[in-house]
């Protein structure tokens, strides 16, 4: 009796012990491990990060009244300076803010042409169909003209004629995106919510494309784009440099 007991014991002790391993072992399917894992992606590909705020309700976690970008914007100022490619220090920030979305500083290794949803989705089409390459795409959730896609590029640089290059000072901003609908360029001085994010209402930020197609020249992308965004704004009579408003801060 004593030995068959002790079997049992034995046994018992053992089946818990896989089921405690198996609790603690990560898998595919652990959100936190899976987010990390896709900003970990992004830095591999040289996009420098830095944590941006998040969804409180229909509300934004900065706590600010009437934030004009509820989880879309960095939590620090010095997001510019902030922004790391670095692996130690994106877990660090991911472990310690589970909830935070993170954003992606353009203009130093990439671009981001930025257009209405269904415009984007008109030219996804049209530029896999001509054989273009396209790099990483995410879409972006909203309603109306807040739906965005992003076309993720490489960025142009510092052209040796600076007449050849927009300021940094722009007539648009991250905050101000509402009053331009149609296709901007975010580059030196702006940035953009990197996926997975988390918006309120239950939105979110999700890559179409993931950061395995290379960063494409975003010239080869704009001709398309602005066709698709006066397309879809209603009128045909289009100059690319006037629809592809620039964006820095």
């Amino acid at each position: 009796m004593g030995s068959e007991s002790g079997r049992f014991k034995r046994g018992e002790q053992s089946r818990i012990s896989q089921w405690l391993r198996r609790r603690q072992k990560p898998t595919a399917e652990d959100p936190g491990r899976e987010r990390e894992a896709l900003l970990l992606s992004v830095a591999a590909a040289g996009l420098p990060l830095a944590p941006a705020a998040h969804p409180a309700g229909y509300r934004c976690s900065c706590e600010r009244i009437g934030c004009p970008t509820p989880a879309r914007h960095p939590l620090s100022f010095a997001w510019q300076t902030q922004s790391t490619t670095d692996r130690a220090q994106i877990e660090r920030w991911a472990r310690a803010q589970p909830q935070a979305n993170f954003i992606t500083a353009t203009g130093m290794v990439h671009d981001v042409l930025d257009v209405p949803l269904e415009a984007g989705r008109s030219a996804l089409d049209r530029l896999l169909a001509a054989g273009i390459a396209v790099g990483p795409v995410a879409e972006s959730g909203g309603a109306g003209d807040q739906a965005r896609m992003l076309f993720f590029t490489a960025t142009r640089g510092t052209p040796e004629d600076e007449d050849e290059w927009w300021p940094c000072e722009l007539d648009c901003h991250p905050e101000t995106m509402d009053e331009h609908p149609g296709l901007r360029w975010h580059c030196r001085g702006s940035y953009v919510l990197v996926p997975p994010a988390a918006l309120p209402g239950e939105l979110s930020v999700t890559w179409l494309r993931g950061m395995e197609h290379p960063l494409p020249d975003p010239l080869t992308l704009l001709e398309t784009l602005t066709d698709a965004c006066a397309q879809h704004a209603g009128t045909s009579d289009h100059d690319p440099h006037a629809v592809a408003w620039p964006l820095g801060r």
